[in-house]
């Protein structure tokens, strides 16, 4: 009987143990499933209400409403589910409704990252399909009327995955739902660059420098950011005439620079006859500069690359700028016209045919009087002379942006450059009136392709027709004499650079370029007569092909390729060229890296330089083709090792170069001696060593750079055969810095270099050789003398504020040579009317301050 009961009493607690089991089960299927179909709710509201639906099943299938969270009445019943679906509700009489499906919603929502707790303003949000999109509010918030219910919406914000849903999943999240982003993880190489100087310049892992125009911060005696200006602050470039237009890398001449403007080969780059860059760099996105390693892809230039390129990216919003200074004005605009058309436009005018400042008068005793005269008992010479100039210079540049699709995107460029002077010199203590016209005009079109075709395979066409004019006509000695002189170039080219990705570490880059181009030489003189015209024709076919490798760790970077330039001159010669590049970096430790440049380079246009005693002080330049017979093809080899190291904002760099050049000659030089016009064929060979230090702080930017240069030529018909180059500068030394309080920005810099080589006459009566008619001077051993050195102080101050909410402003000041130091940049010597050999000393810039005002919106 015990056991009996033992039993009975087991079995009714297992079964009232079951029946506890089967009501938590009931109740946790009713709490894990509170929604339930909205036609089969339909239903229980017609047996509840004692009504009847009239609608259309699909219409309703899929759908699920949440039955606990159901309003009691049937109105609010109805207008909840009208609200939560979209479906409206008609109420026919006290019995009959209809239910009917909404072809067009409305949406709302909050997009947040992937742990809710940060909004995203800024999101873009699509209806795909259509053309409608918009962008979420400062709260990541968006809501958009009149959406199609078959359509998909896309939700896209950089630096996070995108998403893509239908509006029927948008509307089963619920009532403005919150969309929850999630980031794009991508593993990133390791960044190999060195900011220095200032804001905006940067030293890229391949060696070469880059400037950002729209970070540039500010550098001693500038308060714009000149771009030709700009590039003279970096070691192993500068200008030894203190101008833009003759820019020298590592001991070259400005010719054998290669200056690209959006892919256009440019053959002027300065106004004010090389005072000021002639490129707008407020409408310039970024610069980059070559000394040394070029990447197969660029040739016709065997000194520096300096490539300049406008924004690329149609503008979110219309923005722009416009500001003067004591030279000139200028304005630029950015307009996007949708979402796949943009225009860029800026132009710049100068002041000086009404403005007479005193910036603009130091700049034309620079480019008029900068001439110091004595005669052969070193006495000064002073005649009365009256001077009167009518001067003005402008240029414009525009671009056409037009995105055909997300993979191809079309760009169309165009850049005009004029430079307009008339300048009469009345000499009155000879009763003579000299007169000089001259007139320089660039204008460049191109239009570029650039295609994505997959992941790993793109392409960039160029194509460009760029056309520079020279027209000079000197009337000497009351009109006596009248001298006519013409430069035309047209060039075309066709670029095709594709990119193909091997690999994660391997990129194999190709190319072919076709380069047309065309000079024209006129000389037409009445007194004696004379009259030339020189005509002739190059053509270029150049396929390249470069391999860039990185290891995983970046530990060792390699861009290794070859150019193969096939030069055909129409006249006279056929030559094919071979030139290998080569750029290494190699990690050696922590924070230091080193660098192995190689190259070889050639090029086909040179400019024959026509000196003071033709053009009343103002150094003429025209550009010639080789020919293979008084002007070779000219050739160039380089190799240097650097080493760069950085850790805590503090940088130093070091390298050594040697660079040889074949095919000059003493016309294209600038010799002012003997050999001024003897045409004879040579080269040169630098020698170098640059050096940086650079400290940088929160607020500040201190550096040192020196540059050492070995710069000699070799002519095997000149005695003697080797002696300096004309740009051999053998020390040249900056330091300066940069601080930053607020909105003030502050900078001072210390320019020395030693003095560059001349050629003096011989001593005494043997300088002058009157056996000729007119008297010759005998010089000594080519430029066997040296001018005094150089030095120069300049500072400036950029201070900014804000106008209103949109419009920001900026005020500057600057000065250059603060110490007023009267430096002598070149020297040369003639013969008088007196039969007296003359000296003449071209000074530097004076004391020259410039003011500044922009706006930026």
């Amino acid at each position: 009987m015990l056991g009996t009961r033992r039993n009975k009493h087991s079995n009714l607690i297992l079964g009232f143990l079951f029946f506890l089991f089967c009501l938590v089960s009931i109740h946790a299927q009713e709490e894990q499933q509170p929604s339930i179909a909205l036609v089969s709710y339909i239903k229980t509201l017609e047996e509840r209400f004692n009504v009847k639906f009239s609608y259309i099943n699909e219409d309703l299938e899929g759908l699920t409403i949440d039955a606990q969270k159901k309003p009691e009445s049937l109105e609010d019943i109805l207008s909840y589910i009208q609200e939560q679906f979209q479906i409206q509700y008609k109420k026919l009489n006290d019995r009959y409704y209809t239910l009917i499906k909404n072809s067009h919603v409305d949406l709302c929502g909050m997009v947040l990252d992937n742990f809710a707790s940060n909004t995203i303003p800024g999101a873009t949000v699509e209806i795909l399909g259509t053309n409608r999109a918009l962008i979420t509010d400062d709260d990541g918030k968006f809501s958009i009327q009149d959406v199609p219910k078959d359509a998909s919406i896309r939700i896209r914000y950089l630096g996070f995955l995108t998403q893509n849903m239908s509006v029927a999943e948008f509307l089963g999240l619920g009532e403005c739902p919150k969309i929850l982003m999630t980031p794009h993880m991508e593993q990133l190489n390791e960044v190999i660059v060195y900011q220095f100087l200032t804001t905006g310049i940067i030293k890229e892992k391949d060696a070469s420098i880059t400037l950002n125009t729209a970070e540039f911060g500010i550098l001693p005696g500038q308060i714009e950011p000149d771009i030709l200006q700009t590039v003279q602050a970096l070691p192993g470039i500068k200008s030894i005439d203190e101008t833009v237009s003759d820019i020298n890398v590592r001991g070259g001449t400005n010719d054998q620079n290669l200056v690209l403007w959006n892919g256009i080969k440019m053959y002027q780059s300065g106004h004010f006859f090389g005072l000021i860059s002639a490129f707008n760099p407020y409408l310039t996105d970024q610069v980059t500069i070559y000394k040394n390693g070029t990447p197969a892809a660029y040739g016709d230039g065997v000194s520096g690359v300096i490539q300049m390129e406008t924004s690329n990216k149609i503008a979110e919003q219309w923005k722009g700028g416009a500001g003067f200074n004591l030279i000139s004005g200028d304005f630029y605009t950015e307009v996007p016209l949708s979402d796949k058309l943009g225009i860029q436009f800026a132009a710049r005018r100068s002041a000086t045919d009404f403005l007479n400042s005193p910036t603009y008068n130091q700049f034309f005793d620079r480019a008029f009087q900068d001439s110091e005269i004595t005669d052969q008992n070193n006495n000064s010479v002073d005649d009365e002379i009256q001077r009167k100039e009518d001067f003005f210079f402008y240029d414009f540049s525009g671009k056409i942006l037009y995105n055909i699709n997300d993979d191809h995107q079309l760009r169309f460029s165009a850049i005009h450059i004029k430079n307009n002077l008339k300048y009469a010199e009345n000499n009155i203590t000879d009763r003579e009136t000299n007169i000089s016209l001259l007139k320089q005009d660039n204008l460049s079109v191109g239009g570029q392709l650039q295609s994505q075709w997959n992941n790993r395979f793109s392409s960039h066409l160029n194509m460009y027709y760029s056309r520079y004019n020279l027209d000079a006509q000197n009337v000497f000695g009351n009109q006596v004499q009248q001298l006519f002189q013409q430069n035309e170039v047209i060039e075309n080219a066709v670029k095709l650079n594709t990119d193909y990705q091997l690999t994660d570490q391997f990129n194999w880059n190709n190319g072919y370029q076709y380069i047309e181009t065309g000079i024209t030489n006129v000389t037409v003189l009445n007194e004696p007569d004379f009259n030339s015209k020189v005509k002739g024709v190059v053509r270029i076919h150049a396929p390249y092909t470069q391999f860039d490798y990185h290891s995983p760790e970046n530990t060792f970077i390699a861009k290794v390729g070859a150019r193969f330039n096939f030069i055909e001159n129409l006249n006279t010669f056929k030559e094919l060229l071979i030139e290998p590049r080569v750029n290494l970096n190699v990690k050696l430790a922590n924070y230091l890296r080193v660098e192995v440049l190689g190259e070889f380079k050639s090029q086909t246009t040179n400019q024959v330089v026509d000196l003071e005693q033709n053009f009343l002080g103002i150094e003429k330049r025209r550009w010639i083709l080789s020919n293979d017979s008084s002007l070779p093809v000219t050739k160039s080899k380089q190799g240097s090792v650097g080493m760069n190291y950085e850790k805590n904002h503090f940088y130093v760099g070091l390298e050594g170069f040697y660079k040889q050049v074949d095919g000059i000659s003493t016309s294209t030089q600038g010799f002012q001696n003997q050999y001024q016009f003897s045409g004879e064929i040579g080269s040169y060979d630098v020698k170098g060593i640059e050096f940086l230090v650079n400290k940088k702080g929160e607020n500040y930017s201190t550096w040192l750079s020196y540059a050492y240069n070995k710069n000699d030529y070799t002519f095997d018909s000149i005695v003697p055969q080797n002696f300096p180059n004309n740009l051999d500068i053998r020390h040249t030394l900056t330091f300066a810095g940069t601080y930053t309080y607020n909105n003030l920005k502050l900078s001072i810099g210390l320019n020395y270099r030693t003095g560059k080589p001349f050629t003096e006459p011989m001593d005494g009566d043997q300088g002058l050789d009157t056996d000729y008619t007119p008297s010759r001077i005998n010089f000594k051993s080519p430029n066997s003398s040296r001018l005094p050195e150089y030095f120069r102080a300049d500072a400036s101050a950029i201070y900014s504020f804000r106008l209103s909410p949109r419009i920001n402003a900026n005020a500057g000041l600057s000065v250059l040579n603060v110490t007023n130091r009267k430096n002598t940049l070149n020297r040369y010597y003639r013969v008088n009317d007196e039969d007296e050999i003359e000296t003449v000393d071209n000074v530097s810039l004076g004391l020259t301050p410039n003011l500044s005002f922009r706006i930026n919106f």
